[in-house]
């Protein structure tokens, strides 16, 4: 009982920690950005992780909210998050530049997962998951989001240019 409420307890200072980051980027031009990465992260990330817990490759034993198979805390709040970090950090960045940062925002939250699933009950690995997944699905999910922002902003760039002809 004392480590469920342990698990409770990091879970709370982890909402925390991601809600006070959110309000933070929220203040930072252009929220537009972020808000549309925020979402489309969440969306990719929830997919994903329903898939993994439904195969049966994850389990989230301790949660905040247990009507919920995945971890609502990290698909919703912590992910996006750092996605968003990562998309400010790389948005002047040359494709070089972007694929060594992705490593510097997934190694550590594939070490934090890592350790997580080793000590605390929040996260068990099944069947032939490991951490090198964990780092994979992270990293390309940053790019994959990372992506469609180029997309998004060069077909608004191009939209915001014909509406300025007329």
């Amino acid at each position: 009982m004392k480590k469920k409420k342990y698990e409770k307890i990091v879970l709370r200072i982890l909402c925390v920690i991601g809600i006070s980051s959110f309000l933070n980027l929220l203040r930072k031009p252009p929220l537009k950005d972020w808000l549309i990465i925020f979402l489309l992260k969440s969306y990719i990330a929830s997919i994903l992780d329903n898939l993994l817990v439904k195969k049966g490759y994850l389990t989230y034993p301790v949660k905040l909210l247990k009507t919920f198979d995945v971890s609502v805390l990290f698909s919703y709040l912590l992910f996006p998050v750092s996605c968003i970090y990562f998309n400010q950090v790389t948005k002047n960045s040359s494709v070089l530049g972007i694929l060594a940062k992705s490593l510097l925002f997934s190694v550590p939250s594939a070490l934090a997962e890592h350790w997580i699933e080793r000590k605390t009950n929040l996260i068990k690995y099944k069947k032939s998951w490991t951490s090198i997944h964990s780092f994979i699905s992270i990293a390309l999910t940053f790019l994959i989001v990372r992506f469609i922002m180029i997309l998004i902003r060069k077909v608004a760039s191009k939209q915001s240019r014909k509406t300025d002809c007329f």
